[in-house]
């Protein structure tokens, strides 16, 4: 369900646009096999007043666990702890055009690292690694120089999600006097607004 307009209010003045190239970074919160707890950064793709999406490696443990259990929670701090806001939902994968152009929008530097952030490729010497990345940046290139474009597709596991919103908390500091966070809570019947003490 699309978010309420205040909701969408918020989201709108505090993130930036899907066309600002510097994304911003997030906390994606999710539940491991064991029912606990696990937390990491990731780059906010796009934003929209059905869902937030990120990008990320299909064979990462965080796919593994929003396979197994879609609830994840979407955290961004601003700097100074001016501003909070969690958007908890329901992570739904991307549909292919969303994720072919979320790659396409990436830096050279994402685009490649989508094709090399393996474990066996975080296991080598730190030379051999350098080594392997230049290697790779030159092949790049050298394919830009002749065909144009990047240079390069996104890799077979190249994978988004969506996250459906079910709660919005913004939350705001204040110099002169006590923070708050205001709260949209979906339930059956509807977007349920509160302010609470932050």
């Amino acid at each position: 369900m699309r978010l309420p307009d205040e909701a969408w209010a918020v989201l709108e003045a505090w993130l930036p646009p899907d066309d600002d190239p510097d994304r911003p970074q997030v906390t994606l919160s999710t539940v491991d096999a064991d029912g606990g707890p696990d937390a990491r950064t990731v780059l906010l793709s796009s934003v929209a007043r059905d869902g937030l999406s990120f990008h990320t490696d299909a064979t990462s443990r965080k796919v593994a666990q929003i396979r197994a259990n879609p609830l994840v929670a979407v955290t961004a701090l601003w700097p100074g702890f001016t501003h909070q806001l969690v958007v908890r939902g329901r992570a739904e994968p991307a549909d292919p055009p969303a994720v072919a152009a979320a790659y396409a929008a990436r830096s050279p530097y994402l685009q490649q690292l989508a094709w090399l952030n393996t474990h066996d490729f975080a296991a080598l010497p730190l030379a051999e690694r350098r080594a392997r990345w230049a290697a790779a940046e030159a092949e790049r290139e050298a394919r830009v120089a002749t065909a144009g474009g990047t240079g390069l597709e996104p890799p077979p596991t190249w994978a988004g999600f969506v996250v459906r919103p079910t709660r919005v908390t913004a939350w705001s500091s204040a110099p002169d006097t006590a923070s708050r966070r205001e709260e949209w809570v979906l339930g059956d019947g509807g977007w349920a607004h509160s302010h609470r003490a932050g």
